[in-house]
């Protein structure tokens, strides 16, 4: 199995959080300063790499999230699901998280968002 170096920022916010790396090449930065087209950028030149990488896609559905392409993230977190569940190292979170627990998250935010928005 694969291992990635990723940290992932949990929040009790409506929309998801990206997960965080050291090296900073998925994107997080650019999410968190509220620039998406910069952070899909990185984080598609760095899927031609590592495709299956759940760090990755979580913060692409991050993006699509917050610039109004829900179907998009949704595809996104369900692949995520589809995937073996990988750890997530969360340093803001009193307990491990995984990237199915994440992506699960995320999906009942935006499930629930929608349903609101009736």
């Amino acid at each position: 199995m694969m291992k990635f170096s990723g940290f992932a920022v949990a929040a009790m916010v409506a929309v998801s959080s990206p997960a965080l790396a050291q090296d900073d090449f998925n994107g997080a930065t650019q999410i968190l300063q509220g620039d998406y087209a910069s952070a899909e950028r990185i984080i598609l030149a760095q899927q031609r790499m590592f495709p299956t990488d759940p760090d990755l896609m979580l913060n692409l559905a991050v993006a699509y999230q917050r610039t109004g392409r829900t179907s998009e993230a949704r595809a996104l977190y369900r692949t995520v699901l589809s995937r073996p569940d990988e750890p997530m190292d969360m340093p803001s979170a009193t307990v491990p998280r995984s990237s199915h627990a994440l992506a699960n998250a995320a999906l009942g935010r935006l499930d629930g968002l929608q349903y609101s928005a009736r």
